[in-house]
């Protein structure tokens, strides 16, 4: 029985195995087995609110093994480290349990066709003492450390005899910038109404510091600055057209050598794929991304990509599909089919990009963004309600994709009731 293994349980990995099992591992076509260094998943778009206690990570978590069960994959918890092309296997390595002690030992996975889908992390660009000194936001550990480290500030404010300014600043205003900035004057709010002392969305301190000359650059002009508008009103200092060259214990240092005091350090700024993938022995780009074509076949032809540790180029733009959610999505979709039309013998499809626009939620005081993309002949840009419903049926669509419509309702359901019966923000 032919093996496909994916790496890789984000949003695009996991809905492959998902639709993968359905189509082949429950009619027993093929073994198809996920790999992810963790035993949960949860969507990345939603770590800045796992950051600021406004989502409960416990609660929205999917268990891979479990969700393997029901839907036709086997599922392996480990690390990639490692590939053999001759062999047609990877290696995961050792996994340790906190003490040092080991869990499992370092492994070999064989495969016959692979596909790896290990998303992107956040990248510093080499700054002198980012990684020492910032919090990144590129998984749950990392959001909930940031969260607990927010927490322990209030508290901080709160037994002061004086109030003073709790600051956080932020490098890079992409989407991930911005949502954090206003979700963090929503979680002053609700702390304050929670009866927190020296704690309220006057005394929080946000500056959004972006290299570039306006914020969210993958938004039109207009909507950028509506986004701008809409920060400032809540206090955030934008901060554009300001080059970071150094972090310290107590702040960034700009180009002009301007020290901006925070308290809290956050780097949001460029993505790339994690940095053993220039050592796999296959064509990266730059950004460590994998080359692959249309097929989103790497040079082997058994190994594929999708997601943002892949680089693939747009038909219709002559410019690689950039590293979004949506087109993760749409790249396990296609692969579905050109996986099934590879085990059929057939020829598989080319992968065609459509993008349906961007989305920007600034908590709940507003959403801004554009829709259609290149669907049209222009972008159509929507603000407010509209704008935050569309934006919340995106993490439906990916339920969806894992879950089917029906149990996907009920977890909506759910979502009210606990909306209603749990406290607005995670206290602890």
């Amino acid at each position: 029985m032919q093996r496909i293994v994916i790496v890789g349980g984000g949003a695009g990995g996991l809905e492959l195995a998902t639709q993968l099992g359905h189509k082949l591992g429950r009619k027993r076509k093929a073994e198809v087995v996920l790999i992810d260094a963790t035993p949960t998943h949860l969507w990345k778009p939603l770590l800045h609110e796992v950051a600021t206690g406004a989502l409960d990570s416990g609660i929205d978590e999917l268990n891979y093994r479990a969700h393997g069960k029901k839907h036709g994959f086997h599922f392996q918890i480990g690390r990639m480290s490692g590939l053999n092309r001759q062999k047609k296997s990877l290696v995961l390595e050792a996994m340790l349990d906190e003490d040092g002690k080991e869990v499992l030992p370092e492994r070999t996975v064989d495969y016959d066709t692979l596909v790896i889908a290990l998303g992107s992390v956040t990248n510093d660009f080499g700054t002198q003492g980012a990684a020492q000194n910032c919090i990144f936001l590129d998984s749950r550990d990392q959001a909930e450390r940031f969260h607990k480290l927010l927490l322990n500030e209030f508290l901080r404010c709160s037994n002061l005899e004086e109030p003073r300014p709790l600051e956080v600043a932020i490098v890079g205003a992409g989407a991930t910038g911005v949502e954090l900035s206003a979700e963090l004057y929503n979680t002053a709010e609700v702390m304050a109404s929670y009866g927190l002392k020296n704690v309220s969305p006057e005394q929080l301190k946000v500056r959004l510091i972006e290299a570039g000359d306006r914020i969210l650059p993958a938004l039109p002009p207009r909507l950028s600055a509506a986004a701008t508008r809409e920060l400032e009103s809540l206090g955030v200092e934008v901060m554009t057209s300001t080059m970071i060259t150094e972090v310290t214990d107590s702040g960034f240092v700009n180009k002009s050598g301007e020290h901006i005091p925070a308290v809290i350090r956050v780097w949001a700024a460029g993505v790339k794929a994690p940095e053993f993938m220039k050592e796999l022995g296959l064509e990266t780009n730059h950004a460590n991304q994998l080359v692959v074509n249309n097929s989103l076949q790497t040079e082997d032809e058994n190994i594929f990509a999708l997601g943002d540790c892949c680089s693939v180029i747009d038909k219709a733009t002559g410019k690689p599909v950039p590293p979004r959610a949506q087109a993760a999505h749409q790249q396990s979709s296609h692969l579905v089919k050109a996986l099934s039309a590879r085990h059929k013998g057939k020829a598989m499809p080319e992968f065609v990009y459509k993008d349906k626009g961007s989305l920007v939620s600034l908590s709940h005081y507003s959403t801004v963004g554009s829709l259609m993309g290149n669907l049209t002949k222009g972008s159509m840009m929507i603000e407010g309600r509209l704008a935050r419903l569309v934006y919340v049926s995106l993490y439906r669509l990916h339920q969806v994709a894992l879950h089917g419509y029906w149990h996907t309702l009920l977890l909506t359901l759910v979502g009210h009731i606990n909306k209603v019966i749990r406290p607005r923000l995670k206290l602890h």
